[in-house]
């Protein structure tokens, strides 16, 4: 014992001529505050990497996994399937459950996909559609014609195929935006965006990870830097160490358990204080409850707010992103059938003197067809709402304006909820990180200056 309360390779009592309560008060602090600092820095970079699982696969691990407690099954160390042994970030990890928290309490608190829908310029898309779409009516009505019947539409006379052409390029504008006019009035019904939000968020993990360190990159440098609080900590533990052997029955702890045990709570402690200081309280409070009195994110809500819109408005409920789920989504056969009945509806008044000249050319049954052939026609100039990157962006602006001053106006309670509520089910796994980092570096502790 005598060797090793002096380290196991360098007898620092002799070497520094200091008594073992003057090397504990110096090495003590210095590897709690190297320890509260590691724990934090690795802490924070396993929030977000790896974004994809990284591991090795096991033998005979898929078969056990099945029986392993839920708790155990959902921690990051197993890939999807049971087989593997590795690690993904907590946040990538959690994607559908992190994408269902920004759902409830963010997107869900600035307003329905109605809201959403509403604050776009939908005259302007229309009119931008119609307008793009001009120059292609006649390859549009050639195509819906030939695909129905290519033999009676080219027995069709010139002057009622240019009659067709020019009435229907004259209605476009409007037809559009009553076609938008009604997809925003059931896009309610049209776009499950708490499924759009987790769907797209597991799938782009990388969003998850920006929208953190994007929001609350100030927060983060600190919940590291906080790290070195270990160090007074670390003090605490070397005087009470010079006197634990003192202390009657508590002497009968080995000096190596307390060190281990120290270490690992300052592991946990660190933790702690950086995520409660950084999440906790949103509203502020008196200081004999919090010192720090309210949240530092909480603090910066203006500015946060601004970054989380923006995130939101540029990645996730962009133009294209909603566009698609419309037309592509769980729903999207209900989209095509607003758009099926407009234009069944529409076509009737647009082809005006020419139906019976068509109606003749292609009889009933055909007629009918091509009504129908119309709507798909239709859904594939969708395409052209998004292939100009600044229409998207100068629709994407209305967006980030919208939820920016939404964000703005919850309560700082409210909106740390949205934060907290990501992180506060999932510390322990960051403190139990802490608890196991303390004890190694506890242990390179005992081995270099002994306990």
């Amino acid at each position: 014992m005598t060797a090793l309360s002096g380290g196991v390779f360098v007898d620092w009592e002799n070497l520094t001529h200091q008594t073992k309560l003057v090397v504990d008060l110096v090495s003590f602090p210095i590897f709690s505050a190297a320890a509260g600092w590691l724990t934090n820095w690795t802490g924070v970079l396993m929030l977000f990497w790896p974004l994809r699982f990284r591991g090795v696969r096991i033998p005979g691990l898929a078969l056990l996994y099945p029986y392993f407690p839920r708790r155990v099954q959902v921690l990051p160390t197993f890939s999807g399937d049971g087989s593997r042994l590795g690690f993904q970030g907590f946040i990538p990890a959690r994607a559908e459950k992190m994408a269902s928290i920004c759902v409830d309490m963010a997107i869900m608190r600035i307003g329905s996909p109605k809201d959403f829908i509403h604050e776009l310029d939908l005259q302007g898309i229309a009119d931008y559609i119609s307008e793009v779409a001009r120059d292609q009516v006649p390859e549009l009505v050639n195509g819906i014609m030939y695909r129905e019947n290519p033999d009676l539409w080219r027995a069709v006379p010139r002057a009622a195929r240019q009659l067709l052409y020019q009435r229907v390029a004259r209605e476009l504008p409007e037809l559009c935006r009553r076609g938008f006019e009604q997809l925003g009035d059931n896009v309610d019904q049209l776009i499950d965006i708490k499924l759009f939000v987790i769907r797209y968020l597991r799938e782009n993990p990388r969003i998850l990870k920006d929208l953190t360190t994007t929001i609350a990159a100030p927060e983060l440098k600190f919940m590291v830097r906080i790290g070195l609080l270990g160090a007074p900590f670390g003090l605490v533990l070397a005087l009470y160490m010079n006197v634990h052997k003192h202390i009657p029955v508590v002497s009968w702890i080995p000096g190596w358990a307390v060190v281990l045990a120290a270490a690992a709570a300052i592991g946990v402690m660190v933790n702690v204080i950086a995520i409660k200081m950084v999440f906790v309280p949103g509203d502020p409070q008196p200081r004999y409850k919090y010192l720090w009195k309210q949240a530092l994110l909480a603090k910066r809500q203006p500015q946060a707010a601004g970054d989380l819109a923006h995130i939101l408005a540029y990645e996730v409920l962009t133009l294209p992103n909603l566009a698609g789920e419309l037309l592509a989504g769980p729903n999207g056969d209900k989209t095509y059938q607003i758009i099926e009945t407009l234009i069944s509806d529409e076509i009737q008044r647009q082809l005006g003197p020419t139906t019976g000249v068509v109606r003749v050319a292609f009889g009933r049954r055909q007629f009918d067809n091509l009504k129908v052939g119309a709507a798909g026609a239709a859904v594939g100039l969708a395409p052209t709402l998004v292939a100009d990157e600044a229409f998207a962006m100068e629709q994407a602006k209305k967006i980030d304006e919208f939820a920016t001053r939404k964000l703005q106006q919850l309560t700082p309670g409210e909106f740390m909820e949205m934060f907290y509520a990501s992180v506060e089910q999932d510390a322990w796994l960051l403190y139990l990180h802490g608890a196991l980092l303390g004890l190694v570096v506890g242990g390179v502790h005992m081995v270099l200056f002994g306990w």
